[in-house]
């Protein structure tokens, strides 16, 4: 795997590195050892899944407080995704700046998003599945959410949603 920093302090996309012949490929998406030696959280403990029918869905900004704080590897399996994160710590040096990035099923690409990151996604085709590694268990009482288009960002998103929870779209202000 190929781990490629980014200017939000923690955050790496993460590429595979196929072996190819005849068959097709073999590659690695998730190594233990891999991501230890990057500094990286290493644990998983519950992986999800997300179906979206709709190109336009959009989900998030989600992230859990601490003690539930945890860290996501996130990756398209069907179809397309812009997927955003947004530094959420407060004493970060990147503190309220976003990143944002194409997953398909195509790249292959991954994006590992630290504790303390805000984290949503815009389906850029029908039919897209998404599939995400998770440091720690759901945690409802810790779970908290900020607005996709508010203005403590500046998201710059490829595209309005069309399909929105009432729960994602109603989030308060952020206060930096």
């Amino acid at each position: 795997m190929k781990f490629v920093a980014l200017e939000l302090e923690g955050a790496f996309v993460i590429d595979p590195e196929p072996i190819a012949d005849a068959r097709g490929f073999f590659a690695r998406s998730f190594c233990q050892r891999e991501f230890a030696a990057q500094g990286l959280n290493p644990r998983v403990v519950q992986c999800n899944l997300s179906f979206n029918p709709k190109k336009g869905t959009l989900r998030g900004l989600h992230y859990q407080l601490s003690p539930a704080a945890e860290t996501k590897l996130v990756r398209c399996t069907m179809g397309a995704i812009y997927d955003v994160i947004v530094d959420l710590r407060r004493d970060s040096s990147t503190y309220c700046r976003w990143f944002g990035l194409e997953l398909t099923a195509q790249n292959r690409r991954m994006l590992y998003v630290p504790e303390g990151f805000g984290h949503g996604y815009l389906t850029l085709a029908d039919d897209t599945e998404v599939s995400y590694q998770v440091s720690e268990f759901y945690a409802p009482g810790h779970e908290r959410g900020a607005r996709w288009n508010d203005p403590a960002f500046g998201i710059r998103w490829p595209m309005a949603p069309v399909i929105i929870s009432d729960k994602d779209g109603g989030y308060s202000d952020f206060i930096p």
